[in-house]
């Protein structure tokens, strides 16, 4: 009760504001499915959900022309080391601009409201995922040094715990240090992260279902170099 007073003391001297927007939020904000969210409506509402028709594969979205899911020519062309990839939500607009805040400019709180939504939508996904581990993409020690936090493993941790599965931080390591994959195009991105990760005590993964965490995908190549390791 003393806890929650003094919420109510601050939010009063402090009023919360939206995360992307920076708007006050009234009362208690936004809710969804069970999670407080420090995001006003209009920002919500603004995030596209990715529907079908798309790739079983990757998951990439054909645009809203109508039609049933089928592989998208890349993965006719090569066939991913990944089973399945997904993402709730399309990498534009507010969202966008919420991704690169929290990545770029230290706002590292916005995982507080980006994790609990990765997070149901895994859940309403994946079902039961009984025996699964979850994995975030690692970043180099370099990079971590320069952000002061790694963006998947904040969103990794209230998906495994939605979920009630293990998290896994340690067994996949970032070996080389690379570029950022968004200041390259597309047809560079496979090979600045080849061989850039590997695998520590792979006995420990043996016969393991991962599920693999990273922010954005864009081409996939660093899910799919992660994966090839794994």
């Amino acid at each position: 009760r003393v806890m929650k007073l003094f919420s109510s003391l601050m939010d009063l001297i402090y009023p919360p504001r939206c995360g992307v927007c920076h708007a006050f939020i009234m009362e208690d904000g936004l809710i969804h499915e069970g999670s407080h969210l420090d995001l006003c409506r209009s920002c919500f509402d603004s995030f596209v959900e990715v529907t079908s028709p798309l790739c079983p594969l990757c998951g990439k979205p054909f645009g809203s022309g109508g039609g049933t899911d089928h592989t998208c020519t890349d993965c006719l062309a090569t066939t991913p080391f990944f089973d399945i990839a997904r993402a709730p939500y399309i990498y534009e607009g507010l969202l966008m601009t919420a991704i690169h805040e929290f990545k770029y400019s230290k706002r590292s709180s916005l995982a507080q409201s980006l994790g609990p939504l990765l997070a149901s939508y895994a859940a309403r996904w994946l079902g039961n995922p009984e025996g699964m581990l979850v994995i975030p993409v690692p970043l180099h020690p370099k990079r971590l040094r320069q952000r002061s936090f790694n963006q998947s493993l904040l969103l990794a941790r209230p998906v495994a715990a939605s979920l009630n599965v293990d998290l896994d931080y340690l067994s996949l390591r970032r070996l080389r240090f690379t570029q950022p994959q968004a200041n390259l195009p597309s047809d560079e991105r496979k090979k600045n992260v080849r061989r850039a990760f590997g695998v520590m005590e792979p006995n420990g993964l043996e016969g393991r279902k991962v599920l693999l965490v990273d922010d954005v995908a864009t081409t996939g190549s660093t899910l799919n170099e992660c994966a090839r390791v794994l």
